[in-house]
């Protein structure tokens, strides 16, 4: 259970580390971001920047958050809020969607690719990890044993590499899409 925990926590903190990022790397960035929730049309206009303010702090306080020592407290908390972030996320691009927005998804920067059944779909994932790492890291914190230098590096790389498979998702995707569907 150890392994699973640290596993979904790098995988957790890698792809908030990426969404962060992509939002902090400067005002051109950050304003695109904005742009793009304002796009969405799921929140009133006078909403749209202090809500994503509160994401991008999110964003960094889950990964602050799950990076936390193995059996901490905090942990829980990161991957408890990271679940509440995606629900939040994947319900707004459900909306979006229905309405049928045709706005590029700007989760971990610039993307031509519309929000569409595939972010609802990685969102939902993401979402049920996360999850899943709020109930092993919490029975992992509570009955921390050993981990082993080699099991803790293989979990942590395995997290690391799906999570950046998860951030270029829409790019992987479209290397398999036929030519004329390509963006």
């Amino acid at each position: 259970m150890s392994y699973l925990a640290i596993g979904i926590r790098c995988l957790i903190g890698g792809v908030f580390l990426a969404a962060f990022l992509s939002k902090a790397r400067g005002l051109p960035a950050f304003r695109a971001f904005v742009a793009s929730i304002h796009g969405m049309r799921v929140l009133p206009p006078r909403l749209v920047t202090p809500a994503a303010v509160l994401v991008t702090a999110g964003e960094a306080a889950v990964c602050a958050l799950v990076a936390a020592p193995f059996s901490s407290v905090a942990a829980v908390v990161g991957c408890a809020a990271a679940t509440a972030l995606l629900m939040t996320f994947t319900t707004a691009i459900a909306l979006a969607v229905r309405r049928g927005v045709r706005q590029p998804c700007r989760c971990f920067g610039a993307s031509d690719t519309p929000l569409g059944t595939l972010h609802l779909a990685r969102n939902t994932a993401l979402t049920c990890l996360a999850g899943v790492g709020t109930l092993v890291t919490t029975a992992a914190t509570r009955a921390a044993g050993p981990v082993h230098v080699g099991g803790g590096t293989v979990a942590a790389a395995a997290g690391l590499l799906l999570g950046l498979l998860i951030t270029v998702l829409d790019d992987v995707v479209a290397l398999f899409a036929p030519a004329d569907r390509r963006h």
